[in-house]
């Protein structure tokens, strides 16, 4: 019994002392290459692109790879890119995750690396620009990438470096996105044994990481709405069956599913509607309008039981105006679930990095990630990285999706310690 106390101390004591050589390496290394991290973010802002179009982004991120002498795969789910890193010694596998997309929104700040470009979406000419953050989660992979490669002698195992495209979602028609990714063997040949990944958050002060066991965001689903209706002229509405007053008494009662039958002290729940489309100009009153939102829950029961109230409710309430409506769900995005295991043991990494004090647990959110796709197939953990400037108000910072969501770049250097730590903690426990 006495030499095995030993054995487990002298254990406990070199573990202690690696974690802390590994805490300063990481430290000088990210440190040193903080200012390269804002630059690629710059860069790639600078250079947005829209869901499975990433072709741009891609090349920039394999050259820095390659460079590093990290092992490339590229054309994963489109245009996705994956390094693989072995380290010195043999271990487990892990998985870093960043998103590479950017969204059809004209950016609206006076940054001078501000978006300029435009593409076309839906239809419509519009501006793009990162309004939430992926250029900054791909300048930090690229962080850590780098300051891993110069580690290669302390990893023991692989790590496995996911850069993702269309996390914003694949445009209509196509796949994409983690989905894909997974589809595709992303977590196979290495088998991958856990994953991370983080999401800059412009309302959480800079230094600020937030995080929760178990559920973190809520399933997502895309829903549409086509009413059919007659055409008649605005000004003999008599002779028409108007979808637009039909449309409005639907979207009326989508409210009173969440309002009026959903369990809200449960878990919460969201319909929102993001487009309606109807009619050409103002004296004609349509035959056709589309209705287009989004569908937020944190758990199946109450996810299933709204999809069925919706499809009950849509053709009812079109039927009650002489109307006809049909709706159509996708699948969506499923629950970001944190591994309560995986995320108890990772925790102590996370607050001995950014210190006690500033790792908060939080209350479950109502966006959505597909980084849930790989969390259903491995162990996962993904947590909030503080991107607002302190001497900004919580509720001055822009919101993400918004052409004036703006980023401190203080915040991206934790990121990448966080990272770097979370995967050399993992593979040498």
């Amino acid at each position: 019994m006495k030499n095995i106390l030993l054995i487990t101390l002298s254990f406990i004591i070199t573990g202690i002392g690696y974690g802390q050589n590994n805490d300063n390496k990481i430290k000088r290394l990210s440190e040193k290459i903080e200012a390269k991290v804002i630059e690629w973010r710059r860069h790639i802002h600078q250079n947005p692109e829209l869901s499975n179009r990433e072709f741009e982004t891609a090349k920039y991120i394999e050259s820095h790879l390659k460079n590093l002498g990290i092992i490339v795969q590229t054309g994963v789910a489109k245009t996705g890119v994956v390094g693989i890193l072995k380290g010195e010694k043999p271990g487990k596998v892990v998985a870093l995750r960043a998103d590479m997309d950017a969204l059809p929104v004209t950016e609206r700040n006076n940054l001078p690396f501000k978006s300029k470009v435009t593409s076309t979406y839906n239809g419509k000419k519009i501006g793009v620009m990162h309004a939430c953050g992926h250029d900054s989660h791909v300048a930090i992979l690229m962080g850590v990438a780098e300051v891993l490669s110069a580690m290669k002698k302390d990893i023991r195992g692989t790590v496995k470096f996911i850069f993702q495209p269309a996390e914003e979602g694949a445009p209509k028609g196509e796949e994409g996105g983690a989905e894909l990714m997974v589809k595709e063997g992303v977590l196979k040949n290495p088998n991958v044994d856990a994953i991370f990944g983080l999401h800059i958050s412009s309302g959480l002060d800079v230094g600020k990481i937030t995080y929760k066991p178990g559920g973190i965001m809520a399933a997502s689903q895309s829903y549409e709405i086509n009413v059919l209706g007659k055409q008649a002229h605005g000004s003999r509405p008599w002779a028409s069956v108007d979808p637009i007053v039909a449309s409005v008494q639907i979207i009326n009662g989508l409210q009173t599913i969440i309002s009026r039958e959903s369990e809200l002290t449960k878990e919460g729940a969201v319909i929102t509607v993001g487009m309606i489309n109807a009619g050409i100009r103002s004296n004609i009153i349509p035959e056709r309008a589309k209705i287009i939102g989004t569908i937020r829950t944190l758990d199946y029961g109450m996810q299933e039981f709204i999809n069925r109230r919706m499809k009950e409710m849509v053709p009812d309430i079109a039927k009650s105006f002489r109307a006809e409506a049909t709706i159509d769900i996708d699948k969506g995005y499923p629950i970001t679930y944190n591994n309560e295991k995986l995320t108890s043991k990772m925790l102590p990494t996370i607050q001995r990095i950014a210190g006690k004090d500033n790792v908060i647990e939080i209350d479950a959110v109502t966006g959505a990630e597909d980084f849930s796709f790989f969390q259903q197939k491995v162990p996962g953990l993904y947590f909030f990285l503080g991107g607002k400037a302190l001497d900004v108000k919580p509720e001055d910072a822009a919101g993400h999706h918004t052409p004036d969501f703006l980023l401190d770049e203080s915040g991206f250097v934790l990121g990448v310690k966080t990272l770097a730590s979370l995967s050399l903690d993992y593979l040498n426990q």
